[in-house]
């Protein structure tokens, strides 16, 4: 970068703007804005902000404008000697040389700290990088045991349902036993029951309709109703008593 196109900028570290119209400058070298130096350098003594130099004698501080006129220009210098002017030309360079050399330790200082930082955040990319590998290696594993775990479950679950299928499956036949096992017996019962009914109906037909006993000559000598019957069978059956104690005797 050529001093042509260089910029000065403020010295103060809470400032780093780029200067333009006033500026005030050291006998240190350093150059500040006008509203940091109107701050720092008018008080009595001045201390340099930039490097903590007493700035006691009167011409130490000054105040000067960057861009001065042409009539400036071409009466700053007459009248000098060529020895003075070039020795004037030569501290000017000498200070113009200090800012470019002094931004250039401050670039390489700042890019120093930049790569600093920037190896602390690899470091730190590469432990996150390995943590995470660690952690995806973990739930890889995590997953794997969980893929055994649901196959498992899945041919258990396939056991089951043909288990189902077979008690469903005797359910059915057992269910079909069962209902025709039904209807043989209400048919059975059904059998049963009708020649019972028959019978029934014809001992008391014969009971309750029987006519009446009548004798040689036309008379009427008993009628055998239920009273009759229930006294001719209480009369005429033995004493259980008399037929045991007869049995025991045999």
């Amino acid at each position: 970068m050529s001093a042509s196109k260089y910029t000065l900028l403020c010295n103060s570290h809470k400032c780093r703007s780029k200067l333009s119209g006033f500026a005030w400058v050291t006998a240190c070298s350093h150059v500040f804005c006008d509203q940091h130096g109107s701050e720092e350098l008018s008080r009595t003594p001045a201390i340099c902000p930039a490097c903590s130099s007493m700035l006691s004698g009167k011409l130490d501080v000054l105040r000067t404008e960057l861009a001065p006129s042409e009539q400036y220009k071409a009466m700053a210098l007459v009248g000098l000697q060529p020895e003075t002017v070039l020795e004037i030309s030569h501290k000017a360079l000498e200070f113009w040389m200090y800012q470019i050399n002094h931004e250039r330790l401050l670039m390489e200082y700042n890019m120093s700290r930049a790569g600093g930082q920037v190896i602390q955040l690899e470091k730190f990319v590469v432990q996150q990088n390995q943590s995470r590998e660690l952690e995806l290696n973990t739930l890889k594993g995590e997953v794997a045991s969980l893929k055994k775990m649901l196959e498992e479950y899945k041919r258990k679950y396939s056991d089951v349902v043909e288990q189902l299928n077979d008690r469903n499956k005797q359910y059915k036949k057992l269910q079909g036993l069962l209902n025709s096992l039904r209807m043989h017996t209400l048919s059975s019962e059904e059998r049963d029951t009708t020649p019972h009914a028959f019978t029934t109906g014809l001992a008391k037909h014969s009971f309750h309709s029987s006519p009446p006993f009548t004798g040689a000559e036309g008379g009427q000598f008993f009628s055998p109703g239920p009273e009759s019957m229930k006294t001719f069978f209480q009369f005429n059956t033995p004493n259980r008593e008399r037929t045991n104690s007869f049995i025991h005797k045999i």
